[in-house]
């Protein structure tokens, strides 16, 4: 089956004659996954799932619903709603579908920001004094079994909000890694969630947690567990759509994982320079996702460095970092 991910008529044809049908991306038709649905294929995770997390808006009157810390939001549908809510500046106006890796997201700080605001609806939330960002990778079977993996921390691309480095295990307290997994059981049990599951969240500097968004997926905070976990997300999302007993998450050494983006100024037959030298550093692991074309910006790979001591897995991640380009012929 070659066609969109949107096309109803393609998703039913594509998982028609499966037993269970799954998804690694979450623009998927929820029309089609519900035809499959009402003729006994096991989707997973469901498509009233999938139809939440496609709208920002849903996820959020959903946070707000079940008691999920989320920070304050209002739902606009144009620019123009932006003038009657000044007082809530200075926030973040995201679009409630299709954005991702830092698409249709933007700051809107002060009112002259508004007419580069997006006409389209939107969610407008209140800005966070950020102290850390980060992930907590969470599964659950379709027998009702939970396991959350520790929270890994993320640090973004300031501009571009595109995760460039992720550290495993986070340095968080002992309260907020209780308080974040306590979150993330609440989050999939509520939801009936079966898979693999990565709940984006805010640590403020006064300590509150916030939940940001759901990702009802394998996802890029938790490509680290390939190497260094005991089980990694693809297999543990395996598992708990397949009803399978599910994993050890424990991580294995500190890992650190550096997504490889386009660079700057180069579009077109990608190039990796350096690549040769970075494969030499012990303990480095290089995934290259076969993509032929590069753009700026855009994920064409990662590396996940592993270490028995953080400082030394951050140091030769950093290093291999500034050795590999990913340009263009």
């Amino acid at each position: 089956v070659n066609n969109s991910f949107n096309d109803e008529d393609t998703v039913y044809d594509f998982g028609k004659d499966c037993d269970i049908v799954t998804v690694e991306i979450e623009h998927v038709s929820v029309n089609g996954l519900k035809r499959l649905e009402a003729e006994g294929v096991c989707v997973a995770p469901s498509s009233a799932v999938i139809e939440l997390i496609q709208d920002k808006g849903l996820q959020k009157n959903f946070f707000k619903a079940n008691n999920i810390p989320t920070s304050d939001f209002l739902l606009i549908n144009e620019k123009a709603d932006l003038k009657n809510n000044l007082d809530f500046l200075p926030a973040f106006q995201k679009l409630r579908r299709e954005g991702y890796d830092g698409r249709g997201v933007q700051k809107i700080r002060k009112q002259e920001d508004i007419e580069k605001a997006f006409e389209k609806p939107s969610v407008l939330e209140k800005q966070v004094d950020i102290a850390v960002e980060f992930s907590v990778l969470s599964a659950r079977s379709t027998t009702g079994e939970v396991i959350i993996y520790e929270p890994v921390e993320m640090h973004f691309h300031e501009g571009h909000n595109i995760l460039d480095k992720l550290i495993a295990p986070s340095e968080l307290s002992k309260e907020v890694i209780k308080k974040s997994r306590e979150i993330a059981v609440q989050v999939v049990e509520l939801l009936d969630y079966h898979g693999i599951m990565a709940i984006e969240m805010f640590l403020d500097k006064s300590g509150e947690i916030y939940v940001n968004e759901l990702a009802p997926r394998p996802h890029n905070s938790g490509h680290q567990t390939i190497e260094g976990a005991y089980t990694s997300q693809y297999d543990q999302h395996f598992r708990a759509i397949s009803g399978l007993p599910l994993g050890n998450p424990d991580f294995i050494w500190h890992t650190v994982m550096i997504n490889l983006l386009g660079e700057e100024g180069h579009s077109g037959e990608v190039v990796y320079e350096g690549l040769a030298e970075v494969l030499k550093i012990q303990g480095v692991f290089v995934h290259l996702y076969g993509k032929k074309l590069t753009r700026p910006w855009r994920k064409m790979g990662h590396i996940t460095v592993m270490s028995e001591n953080r400082e030394d897995a951050v140091k030769k991640a950093e290093m291999a970092r500034d050795m590999i380009k990913v340009t263009s012929k």
